[in-house]
C-alpha cells in the first residue's frame, strides 16, 4: 500500500468515525481504537523520508493528532476546536478548502 492509498482511506475513515462522535452515535473510545489501529497499519507502509507531503496527507495527520490529543470534553463541546476539526473534515472529503494551519506530519 502506498502512502496515498493509506491517507485515502484512512482519511474517510477517519471523517466517518469523527461525525458520528458528533451525532452521539459513536463513543470517543472508537476514535481511540481508530487511532492504534491506524497507527499499527502505518508501520507497514514503506515510504522514504524524501517523499514529499500532499495537503490531504497534512491534513488527515493533523487531524488524527488532534483527536488522539483531546479529551472527549472538548472535541465534543470547544465551539473553536470543533469548527477547526470540522473544517478538516470538510477538506479531506473534497468539500472544503485547506485550512491553512495544518501542520500534520508523518509519525
Amino acid at each position: 500500500m502506498t502512502v496515498q492509498t493509506f491517507v485515502n482511506k484512512k482519511a474517510k475513515q477517519l471523517c466517518f468515525y469523527l461525525r458520528s462522535f458528533w451525532q452521539g452515535e459513536l463513543p470517543v473510545e472508537e476514535i481511540e481504537l481508530f487511532f492504534w489501529d491506524s497507527m499499527e497499519e502505518w508501520g507497514q507502509i514503506e515510504y522514504t523520508f524524501t517523499q514529499p507531503y500532499t495537503y490531504k496527507e497534512r491534513v488527515f495527520w493533523h487531524l488524527l493528532h488532534q483527536v488522539h490529543f483531546w479529551q472527549e470534553d472538548k472535541l465534543r463541546s470547544d465551539k473553536y476546536l470543533v469548527d477547526e476539526l470540522m473544517n478538516c473534515v470538510l477538506f479531506l472529503e473534497g468539500k472544503g478548502h485547506c485550512p491553512i494551519d495544518c501542520v500534520g506530519i508523518r509519525p
